[in-house]
C-alpha cells in the first residue's frame, strides 16, 4: 500500500500557484493541454496534475513544463543563474560532504 504524504500549507500553495501560473501560460500561447504535454513529452493527466498543483510530479518536469510556456521560475537571467550556480558549488567545497547528529549534550543550565 503505498503512504500518503503530507504537505504543509505553504508547499501547498506555492504547488497551486506554479500550476495556475503554468496553465495562464499555456493559455496565453493559445496551446491545447494535449501540445503541451506532448511538447514536454508527458502525458496529458501528468500536465493536469501539474496545472491542479499536485504534488507527485518529477520537479524537473514540473520546470520543463514552466520553462516551455515561460513561466520563469527564479527572476535572473541564464548568464545570472550560472554565476549563482558556480558561488554556490565553491560554497558547497567548503562546508563538510556530510552532517552528523551530535553525540554530545549540550550543557545550557548557566
Amino acid at each position: 500500500m503505498k503512504r500518503k504524504r503530507s504537505y504543509s500549507r505553504v508547499t501547498r500553495q506555492a504547488l497551486s500557484l506554479l500550476g495556475k501560473l503554468i496553465r495562464v501560460g499555456r493559455t496565453e500561447r493559445e496551446m491545447t493541454a494535449q501540445e503541451l504535454a506532448d511538447r514536454a513529452g508527458i502525458s496529458r493527466t501528468t500536465l493536469y496534475n501539474i496545472e491542479k498543483g499536485e504534488p507527485g510530479p518529477e520537479i524537473g518536469t514540473v520546470f520543463e513544463v514552466a520553462a516551455i510556456v515561460g513561466v520563469r521560475l527564479f527572476e535572473y537571467d541564464e548568464r545570472t543563474l550560472q554565476m549563482h550556480n558556480a558561488r554556490l558549488d565553491e560554497k558547497l567545497t567548503l562546508l563538510p560532504k556530510s552532517v552528523r547528529p551530535s553525540m554530545k549534550e549540550v550543557d545550557d543550565d548557566f
